[in-house]
């Protein structure tokens, strides 16, 4: 969340007891979980997601459910390593398909 605080993004924190309900209501299914979800302007945002595509989510506007970087991958924001992983940020449909939206190398 410091993130996207620190990238202009007004943050709300509402904790529950299993994300997996959250993440299912917004369409985002279990095989993309990340440790959280948000949801911003309609699209749901799973994982670990940067600002930049969340800026660009919101300026091409897709017919998806949303973004999602599934895991918690090291070096993806929130996540410092001095060994960052390669990861994919995934835009996901609404038949609950993925395409790679943007590639972390």
């Amino acid at each position: 969340m410091d993130h996207l605080r620190a990238n202009g993004f007004r943050v709300k924190s509402i904790h529950v007891n299993d994300t997996g309900v959250i993440r299912r209501r917004h369409g985002i299914p279990d095989k993309f979980g990340g440790c959280h979800t948000g949801v911003i302007e309609g699209y749901a945002l799973e994982g670990h997601v940067p600002a930049r595509e969340i800026r660009r989510l919101l300026k091409q506007r897709p017919k998806a459910k949303g973004l999602a970087v599934p895991g918690m991958p090291a070096g993806s924001p929130g996540m410092p390593s001095d060994r960052p992983q390669h990861y994919d940020v995934l835009l996901v449909k609404a038949d609950g398909t993925a395409t790679i939206f943007q590639s972390y190398r």
